[in-house]
């Protein structure tokens, strides 16, 4: 019997309520639906483990590099910090819905914090329909063998975004693979000029219905040239065309220049994320 109000980690007789709780909000569930859809409930190959109160029918968190909240009341929230809180900080980000992510902040941040910036108001948007703006013609998939010009601008951005250079610790060698393989997966996007990146943005993860646009970045002394919303009309039209999915991002409420690109594009809100980082 499973005991109520007690989270534990959950296995793969769990899968089942793990899928019916991702398929709930696919939007917000497309970080974690991503990894679940290739390897189930394993967890060396999903990177992570789910921790369920009543098997996940009461509350569900996923437990990795990143901690997504996904599901639960106030007293499964409760639960979740308490179990993080004795297992130690094992994350480096916790994300998802802020009505899920800042209550357990609020308890774990006695015994994790301080954070290094913690984000409370990060609307999360969709663009369901044909991109309200043309898309810009000069926006190309990358191909591996630009990779070499490709990633200081992927440097640049994770930098300007995260607050932290990729490239320390390990020169830049883990990032570097991970933006090639997104490059093999076909999915990162730029505009280049004169063999430099101007616009760049990658769909970051993607589930079976979902796709999440990440890393959006215009050179600097490109902006305010209508780069950003053109060049995403770009990026939603590729992933309704060639990869068949719901274009969704989130952004910073505060970054009032990429919220009116982005509506200019055709987004539009359909809840809120927030995000504490390490």
């Amino acid at each position: 019997m499973l005991t109520t109000g007690v989270p534990r980690v959950l296995g793969p007789q769990h899968a089942e309520q793990v899928a019916r709780v991702l398929r709930a909000d696919p939007v917000s569930a497309c970080l974690v639906a991503a990894r679940y859809e290739i390897a189930g409930m394993d967890p060396v190959a999903l990177g992570g483990q789910f921790w369920g109160i009543a098997g996940g029918r009461d509350g569900l968190c996923y437990a990795g590099s990143t901690m997504v909240p996904l599901a639960g009341d106030a007293a499964a929230l409760r639960a979740f910090a308490t179990m993080a809180g004795r297992r130690g900080r094992r994350c480096a980000t916790i994300l998802g819905p802020a009505a899920l992510v800042l209550p357990i902040w609020e308890r774990l941040e006695s015994r994790w914090g301080p954070a290094r910036e913690v984000r409370a108001d990060q609307p999360l948007l969709v663009c369901p329909d044909p991109p309200l703006v043309d898309p810009d013609p000069l926006v190309e998939v990358v191909d591996l063998d630009r990779l070499d010009p490709y990633f200081p601008a992927a440097v640049a951005m994770f930098t300007e975004e995260v607050g932290v250079d990729p490239r320390a610790g390990d020169g830049g060698h883990a990032y570097r693979e991970r933006v090639a393989e997104l490059i093999r997966q076909r999915r990162a996007f730029a505009r280049f000029h004169e063999g430099k990146v101007v616009y760049k943005a990658e769909i970051g993860a993607l589930s079976r219905s979902v796709a999440l646009i990440q890393g959006v970045w215009v050179d600097p002394q490109w902006r305010g040239k209508g780069l950003a919303a053109a060049g995403t009309a770009a990026v939603v039209r590729a992933v309704q065309r060639d990869f068949g999915r719901l274009a969704s991002l989130y952004v910073n409420d505060h970054n009032a220049p990429a919220r009116a690109a982005y509506r200019r594009a055709g987004f539009h809100q359909v809840g809120t994320f927030a995000s504490v980082l390490f």
